[in-house]
């Protein structure tokens, strides 16, 4: 079992079962994250619940819905378990639906799936390889966090991943915003000129693309401070380049054709003989 593990039960197919685990796939642990401090002391504060209308501390809660202003629904800790799908250790697979039939915005949170014995490799193996030859993606639920959870299982490699979905009501229906699109405005000589910018600026995929330049600053200011015995440092002032103005405004060919006369001489500059 994986060290990073945070829930451990069975993958199920019919009469077909094995003992997975599941990891999330994505992590925040090296992401930095800051205490609100006392100023006066340097000592941490804590956040407490306090009544919305005397400000005194309570100490005991308990979930409620509002049905009207001011009014309250309550419900306690053994009724909200009640509601909840009876095993939370059981990912009982019995739909499958073609692997390209569900659009990327219903994907959630990705969670790694994985044998947690030798014993349970081989029927885990079987599933995976299933689901691979007929190119379809399993759909289950699951109780997660005390949440009862639509999820769909992929095969990846030599794994399978598990997504948990979204809702039918917490996706917006594309045409509400598309609608009102033109769909006449797309001038085949802007295309062509766009499609061969695009195709100089492809190149393979690199997880480097999408690193964060907000923490690698942070990381940045905080060994700065940490150096300087927490002197704080100034903010950097935006050079005069780098603000942009109406006067930079072309037309869209213009543009187009600049772009490409640029790349045209990069390329022939490149090419010269030293």
């Amino acid at each position: 079992m994986s060290r990073n593990a945070f829930w451990k039960g069975y993958l199920k197919l019919s009469l077909v079962n094995c003992p997975v685990t599941l990891t999330p796939a994505t992590t925040e642990s090296e992401k930095i994250r800051f205490h609100t401090i006392n100023r006066k002391s340097g000592r941490r504060v804590r956040s407490q619940y306090v009544d919305a209308e005397t400000g005194k501390p309570v100490k005991d809660e308990i979930k409620g819905y509002e049905t009207a202003e001011g009014k309250f629904v309550t419900l306690e800790d053994e009724e909200l378990e009640a509601v909840a799908l009876e095993s939370v250790r059981t990912i009982d697979v019995d739909t499958f639906v073609p692997a390209d039939t569900i659009s990327w915005i219903w994907y959630d949170s990705p969670y790694y799936v994985a044998p947690s014995d030798k014993v349970g490799e081989e029927a885990f193996a079987v599933i995976r390889e299933a689901m691979r030859d007929k190119g379809v993606v399993g759909i289950s639920r699951l109780v997660m966090n005390r949440r009862e959870r639509a999820v769909l299982l992929e095969p990846r490699g030599k794994g399978i991943v598990l997504w948990t979905l979204r809702y039918g009501d917490e996706v917006r229906d594309p045409k509400d915003f598309f609608k009102d699109i033109d769909p006449a405005r797309n001038d085949s000589r802007l295309v062509s000129m766009v499609a061969e910018l695009i195709e100089e600026r492809s190149k393979p995929w690199d997880p480097h693309m999408v690193e964060d330049p907000v923490q690698e600053k942070l990381h940045e200011i905080i060994a700065a401070k940490k150096k300087k015995g927490g002197a704080r440092s100034k903010p950097k002032a935006e050079s005069a380049g780098e603000t942009s103005s109406a006067s930079n405004v072309v037309s869209l060919m213009d543009a187009l054709k600049k772009s490409l006369e640029n790349k045209q001489a990069g390329g022939k500059k490149g090419s010269r003989k030293a």
